[in-house]
C-alpha cells in the first residue's frame, strides 16, 4: 500500500502537469482509496510529497476531475495539521471560485473542503473571509432553499455546516454573517426542511452559534423562529434532540420580544408537559431535562409582557401550575416555583392578588422546610419572592400579621451572602412606614448585633449596603428611643456615619435622617460614638463639596443644628468654621437648602 501510494504521488506530479484526464482520474481514485483506509498516514504522505501546491492548478471548473480533487482536500483537511498547509498551498481562492460552479457534486465537495479547512482554524477562516466565500454560500442557501430533493438537502446541509465552522466562536465573523442576512434564510430552511434530520440539526447548530450574539436577537425576533422551534420541539421524542432545541431556545429567550413569541407559540405548554413527565424520574437525563425546562419557564417570565400574559389575572393555567410546584418535594421545582412567583411579583396588581390568595403562607411553608441544612438556592428564591410581594403598601401589614418577619428571622444565622442579602431586603421592605414592626425589630438585640456584624462584610458589598440601610430604616420608621439605644449599645452608630459618605445619594440621605433622629432623641448616649466616628468633619466636607446633592446639604444642616446640644460636638462645629460654608448656601438655587442655610446660620451665630 505504501509503495503503491508513493508511486501514485509520483505519477500524479507528472499527470498534473500534462493534464491527461484519464490517468489523472486514476491517480485521484487511488488517493481517495488510500485516504479511506488510513486518512492520517496518507495525509502526512501527501504533505511530505509537496503535491498540495499542484492541487491549486487542478481546481478548474472545466475539468471532470475537479470534484475528486475537492473531495481529496476535504478528506485531508479532516486532520488539524493539514489545514494551515492547505491555506499556504493557495487552495482557498480556487476553491471559493468553484462555489460559482453549476455542478452539484463540485459544489458539495467544495463546501466540504472549505468547511473542514475552517474547522477550528483561524488561518482557514481568514483566507475564506478574504476570498469572499461566505456571501456566495449564503446566496446559494437562498436560491436553493425551496428545493426538497435529497441531493439538494445534502448540499444545503454541507453549506450550513461550512458556515458553522467558518464562524464558530468568532464574534466578528458571526456578525458578518448576520449582516449578510443569514438568519432569515436559515429560519426559512428550518421551516421547509423540518423533516430532514441532518439539515434540521445543522440549522440548530448554526442558530446556537449565532444566538449568543446580542445583534442577532433583533433579526431572530423579526422572523417566525419561535413558531418553527416550538413546532420542531413538539416533534422530538429523543432526549438528545430536545436538548439541541433547548440550547437554541435558552439564548433566544433572553430577548423580551422573542419571549412573548415563544409564549404565543405554545412553548410553555410543552415545558409544563416535560415537567409533569419527568418529575418523578431519578434518571440523570430526566433530572437534567426537568431542570432545563423549569429554568426556561422562569426565564420566559422575566419579560413583562410574557409574564403578564401567563399571569392572566392570577387565573391562568400556567400560574396555577407554578403554584403547585412550591409544595412539591422536588428541590428543582420548589426553586423554579419560588423564582416564578418572584417574577410574577413585579407589579403591584399581581403582588396584591397573590398575597390575598394565600401565596405568603405557601412560601413560608417552603422556607420552613429549608431552615435546617436547607437548600440555599431555594432559600434565596423564596426570600426574593417575599421581598417583591412586600413592596405594595397594602401588603405590608398583611404579611406582618401572617408572621413573615418571624419566618425570615430564622435565617439570621445563615452564612450565605445571597441569603443574607435577600433576608435584609425583605425585612427592609416589610417595615417601610410600619412603625410598630420597625420598633419590634429594632429592639431585637440578636438582629441588631447581626446587622452591625454584616455592616463590616467588606467582601460582600451588597450585604454591607443592605445592613446599613436596614439599621437606618429601623430608626427612621420607628422613631423610637428604645431602638436607638439598642443600636448605640450594639455599636451601630459608626456604621451610620460611614454610610453618610456612601457614593449612593439615597443611602447618604437615609443615614443623615437616621443620625438626625439619634441626635434629636438620644444625643447623650450617642455623643461619644458620633465624636469618634468624626461625624462633624464629615458634615463639613459634605456641605463644602459642590457635588453634594441638595437633599444631602439640607439634611447635613438639620443634623448640625441637632448636634449643638452636645458640648464636645458643639465645640467641634465652632472649631471648623461652619459659618463660612453655611452662609454661602443661603444663595443656593434650591429654596429648601437656602432656607435651611439661613436657619442654620442663625443657630450657629446664637450659639457661638
Amino acid at each position: 500500500m505504501a509503495d503503491n501510494l508513493s508511486d501514485t504521488l509520483k505519477k500524479l506530479k507528472i499527470t498534473a502537469v500534462d493534464r491527461t484526464d484519464d490517468s489523472l482520474e486514476g491517480c485521484l481514485d487511488c488517493l481517495l482509496q488510500a485516504l479511506a483506509q488510513s486518512n492520517m498516514e496518507t495525509s502526512e504522505k501527501i504533505q511530505g510529497s509537496g503535491i498540495l501546491q499542484l492541487f491549486a492548478s487542478l481546481l478548474i471548473p472545466q475539468s471532470s476531475c475537479t470534484a475528486k480533487v475537492a473531495n481529496i482536500i476535504a478528506e485531508i483537511a479532516k486532520n488539524e495539521f493539514m489545514r494551515i498547509p492547505c491555506v499556504d498551498a493557495g487552495l482557498i481562492s480556487p476553491l471559493v471560485q468553484l462555489l460559482n460552479s453549476k455542478d452539484q457534486e463540485v459544489l458539495l465537495q467544495t463546501g466540504r473542503a472549505l468547511g473542514n479547512i475552517c474547522y477550528d482554524s483561524h488561518e482557514g477562516r481568514s483566507a475564506v473571509d478574504q476570498a469572499g466565500g461566505a456571501q456566495i454560500v449564503i446566496d446559494h442557501l437562498r436560491s436553493l432553499c425551496s428545493i426538497t430533493d435529497p441531493a439538494n438537502e445534502k448540499l444545503l446541509t454541507v453549506f450550513c455546516g461550512m458556515l458553522v465552522n467558518y464562524s464558530n466562536e468568532n464574534d466578528s465573523l458571526q456578525a458578518q454573517l448576520i449582516n449578510m442576512g443569514v438568519i432569515p434564510t436559515l429560519v426559512k430552511l428550518l421551516g421547509i426542511h423540518c423533516e430532514n434530520a441532518a439539515l434540521t440539526e445543522m440549522c440548530l447548530v448554526a442558530f446556537g452559534n449565532l444566538a449568543e450574539l446580542e445583534s442577532s436577537k433583533e433579526q431572530f425576533a423579526s422572523t417566525n423562529i419561535a413558531e418553527e422551534l416550538v413546532k420542531l420541539f413538539k416533534k422530538q421524542i429523543e432526549h438528545d434532540k430536545r436538548e439541541m432545541v433547548f440550547e437554541v431556545l435558552a439564548p433566544l429567550a433572553e430577548n423580551d420580544a422573542i419571549k412573548l413569541q415563544l409564549v404565543e407559540a405554545g412553548l410553555v405548554e410543552c415545558l409544563l408537559e416535560i415537567v409533569q413527565q419527568k418529575v418523578d424520574s431519578d434518571k440523570e437525563e430526566d433530572i437534567a431535562e426537568l431542570k432545563t425546562a423549569s429554568d426556561l419557564m422562569v426565564l420566559l417570565l422575566l419579560g413583562d409582557e410574557s409574564m403578564q400574559k401567563l399571569f392572566e389575572g392570577g387565573k391562568g393555567n400556567v400560574f396555577q401550575k407554578v403554584l403547585s410546584w412550591i409544595p412539591s418535594n422536588n428541590h428543582q421545582l420548589q426553586l423554579a416555583g419560588a423564582l416564578a412567583i418572584a417574577n410574577f411579583a413585579r407589579n403591584d396588581g399581581n403582588c396584591i392578588h397573590m398575597v390575598d390568595n394565600g401565596i405568603v403562607e405557601k412560601l413560608m411553608d417552603l422556607l420552613d422546610r429549608h431552615v435546617e441544612d436547607g437548600n440555599v438556592t431555594v432559600q434565596h428564591a423564596a426570600l426574593s419572592a417575599l421581598r417583591n410581594l412586600a413592596i405594595p403598601v397594602v401588603n405590608k401589614a398583611k404579611m406582618l400579621s401572617a408572621g413573615v418577619t418571624e419566618a425570615v428571622l430564622k435565617f439570621l444565622k445563615s452564612e450565605m451572602p445571597p441569603v443574607q442579602f435577600k433576608l435584609l431586603g425583605t425585612l427592609r421592605m416589610l417595615i417601610d412606614a410600619q412603625a410598630e414592626a420597625a420598633e419590634q425589630l429594632g429592639k431585637n438585640f440578636k438582629l441588631v448585633e447581626r446587622l452591625v456584624e454584616w455592616c463590616e462584610a467588606k467582601d460582600h458589598a451588597g450585604v454591607m449596603g443592605e445592613s446599613n440601610r436596614l439599621l437606618s430604616a429601623l430608626i427612621r420608621h420607628s422613631k423610637s428611643k428604645d431602638v436607638i439605644k439598642t443600636i448605640v449599645q450594639s455599636g451601630g452608630v459608626k456604621h451610620l456615619v460611614t454610610m453618610a459618605t456612601s457614593e449612593h445619594v439615597i443611602m447618604q440621605n437615609e443615614a443623615l435622617v437616621a443620625l438626625a433622629l439619634i441626635a434629636a432623641l438620644e444625643l447623650g448616649i450617642a455623643e461619644k460614638d458620633l465624636e469618634s466616628a468624626k461625624l462633624v468633619q464629615i458634615l463639613h466636607r459634605l456641605l463644602a463639596d459642590e457635588r453634594s446633592a441638595p437633599e444631602i446639604k439640607y439634611n447635613s444642616m438639620v443634623l448640625i443644628c441637632a448636634l449643638m446640644g452636645s458640648e464636645p460636638l458643639h465645640k467641634e462645629v465652632q472649631d471648623l468654621a461652619f459659618l463660612d460654608v453655611v452662609s454661602k448656601l443661603r444663595s443656593h438655587e434650591n429654596k429648601s437648602v437656602a432656607q435651611q442655610a439661613s436657619l442654620t446660620e442663625q443657630r450657629l451665630a446664637v450659639e457661638s
